[in-house]
């Protein structure tokens, strides 16, 4: 957004946070939100679109519903479109979120596949476009089906996350896990992550026992080269998923997140390919069942098992291919073009 023009008043990437961690930074959040309410106003915007995060879009949304909507006269004409770009996974937990998004939304932009069936038994009033997944315009310029680059020995590529917290909680259990898998298999063994800064993290826990490779971004290429991934649950097991990567995911966080994640959760499984599937596709580990030993055996399962690997990889790619084209954003585009275009004939 930053090389298109964007103003970026904050650059909310660098204060990623999840669940309960948000505590710690409400004040900063909550200023950020006040700056931004101020601008819209001020610059009587004609769109305000909530890239993904819903925990914080979906509020200003309201907030600028509840202001916009409630005066009309000749000098209080504002009324701007309001758009979520990525829905909440309200099909997941709280699906009462869904009624806030149809009182308050012009228009929601989908990425899943299922999601605007969903969305129509839930909120028949509320506008949803199916895009497809940034996944398709990411990957672009290679196919999901293409053939993958083995070398021998075989490459185990680990993703712990991407927020040091995630790190934090994932590495103890992953590194041991690598050992064991290194010492019975002889695989090699790679950390891909985001960004330098995680990379430091990981070099100062790295024993001297295991013998890794440290990467900084280029995941697609280190993902072509895998016979086996071990990831946190989210979007990168979607991108294991596009490349047809076997997949160990596994997700650990707070005691008191998860307890309270256990109470509003509604779906079987975290990991995206399972969830896409509706059943198990790759074995998933969750809290206290993200152990060193789970993670270790379920991936030399995988490497000594070429036809259960095969047979991963065919139904990964299987649904893959449910993502959608390259072309999101210029759908998305569209979509929220389209806004303007009816008001236009509505006059």
């Amino acid at each position: 957004m930053r090389k298109a023009g964007v103003a970026l008043f904050h650059d909310l990437t660098v204060h990623s946070v999840i669940g309960l961690e948000i505590l710690r930074k409400v004040l900063f959040f909550r200023e950020v939100f006040s700056t931004l309410k101020r601008e819209a106003r001020v610059r009587t915007v004609d769109a305000v679109i909530g890239v993904d995060y819903s925990g914080f879009n979906l509020r200003f949304a309201e907030a600028i519903a509840r202001e916009t909507r409630g005066s009309r006269g000749a000098f209080e004409n504002w009324r701007p479109r309001l758009v979520q770009y990525i829905s909440p996974q309200v099909w997941a937990s709280r699906p009462g979120r869904t009624k806030r998004m149809e009182a308050c939304l012009d228009l929601l932009l989908t990425i899943l596949p299922f999601e605007p069936d969903w969305f129509a038994g839930h909120a028949p009033s509320l506008s949803v476009v199916h895009v497809g997944h940034p996944l398709a315009d990411r990957h672009s310029g290679e196919s999901s089906v293409a053939n993958p680059v083995r070398k021998d020995p075989p490459l185990l590529v680990l993703l712990p996350g991407s927020r040091p917290g995630e790190l934090a909680r994932h590495l103890p259990v992953m590194i041991p896990a690598a050992q064991r898998v290194q010492r019975e298999t002889g695989a090699r063994i790679r950390f891909v992550l985001p960004r330098e800064s995680l990379g430091a993290l990981v070099r100062r826990l790295l024993p001297d026992a295991l013998d890794a490779t440290i990467q900084i971004d280029q995941l697609s290429a280190s993902l072509r080269e895998a016979s086996v991934a071990m990831a946190s649950t989210g979007t990168v097991t979607l991108e294991c998923a596009w490349h047809g990567v076997p997949t160990v995911a596994l997700y650990r966080t707070s005691p008191l997140t998860y307890a309270v994640g256990r109470r509003i959760v509604t779906v079987k499984h975290l990991a995206m390919p399972n969830i896409l599937a509706g059943g198990p596709v790759i074995p998933e580990f969750v809290q206290n069942e993200a152990t060193p030993d789970r993670l270790a055996e379920a991936a030399i399962g995988y490497l000594h098992d070429p036809e259960r690997r095969a047979e991963t990889r065919r139904r990964l790619l299987e649904l893959a291919s449910t993502l959608g084209g390259p072309g999101t954003a210029d759908r998305a585009a569209s979509a929220i073009h389209g806004l303007f275009a009816e008001s236009t004939d509505a006059d």
